[in-house]
């Protein structure tokens, strides 16, 4: 086992009753501390964004596991509520924004923090570009004047997936927009955007519930496929692993938050609370609606089929324009999150143009630059789309696989410190009330979060060919997750490397050279 190097070590912050502030970590108040505690849910709340998500991966799930893969969603659920109980202690301890990269870091080391925020920060724009792609799900249906590209407006059909870029890019350079022009316009966009999406999720389940074909015993029901039904299960869990992610991004948010030692850990875990409540019913209303089960419909056009089809397309259409704004607002809320990472990390001097990347606009509160680096990064991103259908798919489960990575990279050294003893939650809130703590609960609640984490993973990292490359003949489709991980962490360690060595260089430049002697 190799010693770490004090200088990258991050200890933690002496006890100061009487100063709670970012002061206490060695950092300046520079974002605008003005949101609330529904600002702060809708933070996490529009990140999971169950309208955007469960539109977009209901039919994948239905493909590979059927009626039954409804079942998949309370597990995840439960797995993720245990990772949130973990993240909601930290973000009580460090209200910092880049939460993963902060917690990871102050857990374990600079170096092993760093590499979480690297592998977060890179799946969050990977997230933003699979956001910005679920408009294809749900624009066309309601007009076909928004299938700009070609006539086919599946997702997975060529002309399908080039019109999804392009609306994509569209919506990116809305949302870039907005995350450099004021933090108090960008909270009152996604606390309206959440509130519509909440009452809007509840109009679809009471509907499509009240509209059932058929009964709740359905869900035991499987695709009938080669995999059976284990192997149904393990990829029809895509859809709730995709739907439940990003609900630390109220951690994200804590240093513009009011009271945040209090306010995000409650936000945090009542976010995945609703998200994963409101989605599940949305799943088992979907199921239950549908006018056929073997038409093949619901595995290609997933709920907007259910949508139009059961309830009109009048009221169809209304709702899928809710759905319209939850994606707009959680791509906004993505690319917010991704932002607030960068700039952490560069405000610690870890990233190339830290110095412009950590710049805050005093009339703004807000890190511009960071807007535009993620903007542009994922419309790059979205470009694959114009190469291969398949490029869909692939965005979408490689981003999923970078953040429970990062998750994993948090759960693990915090299990550590607590069965070495070293980790404790003490002190009070900002109104003088005890910190969130899972006391004697902790190291069997974080055990289990950190095993959930690494097996899912594993699943949804597998390269299965039949998931990632149907069509055949195309190796790196059905390796991209891996591959792309791999040149993630290479491209990390190269610039870690280069880093270092420069510092080394400039040490050695600095030293006053020996004199010589005649």
């Amino acid at each position: 086992m190799t010693s770490t190097a004090p200088a990258d070590v991050r200890p933690d912050p002496p006890e100061s009753p009487g100063d709670r502030s970012l002061r206490e970590f060695g950092y300046r108040q520079e974002l605008h501390r003005s949101l609330g505690r529904y600002a702060s849910f809708a933070a996490g709340f529009s990140f999971i964004s169950v309208l955007t998500t469960v539109f977009q991966f209901f039919a994948f799930g239905y493909a590979f596991g059927g009626p039954v893969f409804f079942w998949t969603w309370p597990v995840v659920l439960i797995g993720q509520l245990l990772v949130a109980a973990c993240f909601a202690e930290l973000a009580a301890r460090y209200p910092i924004s880049g939460a993963i990269y902060q917690w990871s870091s102050r857990l374990s080391n600079l170096t092993f923090g760093w590499f979480a925020g690297w592998i977060m920060v890179i799946g969050q724009i990977v997230v933003v570009a699979a956001a910005a792609l679920a408009l294809q799900m749900v624009m066309p249906p309601i007009w076909s004047g928004f299938q700009i590209v070609g006539g086919d407006p599946a997702p997975t059909s060529a002309t399908g997936a080039a019109n999804a870029a392009v609306l994509g890019v569209i919506l990116l350079a809305l949302t870039t927009l907005v995350n450099v022009v004021d933090n108090r316009v960008m909270s009152v966009i996604n606390r309206v955007g959440v509130t519509a999406e909440i009452i809007g999720a509840v109009l679809i389940i009471v509907l499509l519930l009240t509209h059932s074909e058929r009964s709740p015993g359905i869900t035991f029901h499987t695709a009938g496929g080669d995999t059976g039904l284990f192997g149904a299960l393990l990829v029809g869990s895509f859809t709730a692993a995709y739907v439940m992610i990003g609900f630390d991004s109220a951690g994200e948010m804590s240093e513009e938050t009011r009271n945040p030692r209090r306010t995000a850990p409650r936000t945090i875990l009542t976010a995945l609370g609703a998200a994963g409540l409101l989605g599940g019913l949305i799943v088992l209303g979907g199921l239950l609606a549908a006018p056929s089960l073997t038409d093949g419909k619901l595995g290609v056009d997933g709920l907007s089929y259910v949508l139009t089809s059961s309830l009109g397309d009048g009221v169809g259409r209304l709702l899928l324009a809710d759905v319209v704004v939850a994606i707009a607002v959680a791509t906004l809320a993505i690319q917010t999150a991704a932002c607030r990472m960068l700039f952490s990390m560069a405000r610690d001097g870890q990233l190339p143009f830290a110095g412009r990347l950590a710049k805050v606009n005093p009339r703004t509160g807000m890190p511009s630059a960071p807007a535009v680096v993620v903007g542009v990064l994922a419309a790059a991103l979205l470009l694959l789309n114009f190469a291969s259908p398949e490029a869909f798919l692939a965005i979408g489960t490689t981003c999923i696989v970078m953040l429970y990575l990062a998750y994993a990279m948090v759960t693990g050294p915090l299990l550590v410190r607590r069965l070495r003893g070293t980790f404790t939650v003490e002190g009070a809130d900002e109104t003088g009330r005890p910190l969130f703590s899972l006391g004697r609960w902790g190291v069997p609640v974080n055990a289990l979060a950190l095993v959930y984490g690494l097996f899912m993973t594993v699943n949804l990292a597998w390269p299965r060919a039949e998931v990632y490359d149907p069509a055949g003949g195309h190796w790196y489709f059905q390796w991209f997750t891996v591959l792309f991980l791999l040149v993630t962490v290479g491209v990390g360690v190269l610039y870690r490397l280069t880093r270092t060595q420069g510092l080394r260089s400039a040490a050695e430049t600095a030293l006053p050279l020996p004199e010589t002697t005649h």
